[in-house]
């Protein structure tokens, strides 16, 4: 290759480089969120995007900060925005240590791709980890039209899932575990989690892994992420054992703080809800 043509390539890379940031948006080829979207959801293809820093790691995924923004001169308005970015881990840097009985009640077609999933063969193990991401994309979608408290799934590309990123100017909210709310606020607290748990049960299913470190405080609102292991309670021969380990990890949370509420009473509340249509 001569110098004309290494110049002709390096222009080129030039060329197609956006005009700040790291990378042009992502929202082109992605599979895309619920609609009506948020009016915060940027969309424009001239948008850039550049990654912060993460936010928090994990055994299935890390979660990194990333600005939106469309930059000053171009025809669209200004507009910036950021985002959570979860990114789950390929299949060789995963632990797969719950996988099997959530994954309990769910089907693929494909005969060979059960096997190698049953099998952790390293296909499996990348089917796996394509399904997590995926499963939590539709949870959150779904979640969000019946108005439960979650984030907004705004794309997921590949491993990748954009999400509206819990806080305000720009701060991440805490997790529920590492705060100290005042006793009068509690209650209130409480009843938000019911009422969630309560519309999760109506239509057959569990978080599957609640607990105070899935729960965000945003000011006065509770807000739950981590959804790839959502639970059919029926389905699942599992279910109602995840739905009561759900029930049991957050009310042991909120009484140790103070608040005496019984888990035996919401976990009937919640079975009667999840059996009502059976």
């Amino acid at each position: 290759m001569d110098i004309q043509e290494n110049l002709a390539i390096a222009f080129a890379s030039v060329a197609d480089a956006p005009p700040e940031g790291e990378r042009w948006s992502s929202w082109d080829g992605a599979t895309h969120g619920p609609t009506p979207r948020p009016d915060w959801v940027i969309t424009e293809l001239g948008a850039v995007e550049s990654d912060l820093g993460i936010l928090k790691t994990g055994k299935e995924a890390d979660v990194h900060v990333v600005r939106r923004w469309v930059p000053d001169g171009t025809s669209a308005p200004a507009r910036d925005s950021l985002l959570a970015a979860k990114r789950y881990r390929t299949g060789e840097h995963r632990m797969f240590h719950r996988d099997a009985g959530y994954h309990e009640g769910r089907r693929v077609r494909r005969s060979r791709e059960m096997r190698a999933m049953a099998r952790r063969t390293e296909f499996g193990r990348e089917l796996l980890s394509g399904q997590w991401a995926s499963a939590e994309f539709e949870a959150l979608g779904a979640l969000w039209e019946l108005g439960l408290p979650v984030p907004y799934p705004v794309q997921l590309s590949d491993r990748e899932m954009l999400m509206e990123l819990i806080g305000s100017d720009g701060a991440a909210a805490p997790r529920l575990a590492q705060t100290r709310p005042p006793r009068d606020l509690l209650g209130e607290l409480f009843e938000q989690v019911r009422s969630a748990m309560t519309t999760l049960a109506r239509r057959g299913w569990a978080h599957g892994d609640l607990s105070p470190y899935n729960v965000l405080l945003d000011g006065e609102r509770l807000v739950i992420i981590d959804w790839p292991q959502i639970v059919d309670i029926i389905g699942n021969p599992r279910g109602f054992e995840f739905l009561e380990r759900d029930v049991a990890t957050m009310c042991r949370w909120f009484t140790a703080r103070g608040l005496p509420v019984d888990d035996g009473d919401l976990f009937g509340d919640l079975v009667a809800e999840a059996t009502a249509r059976w």
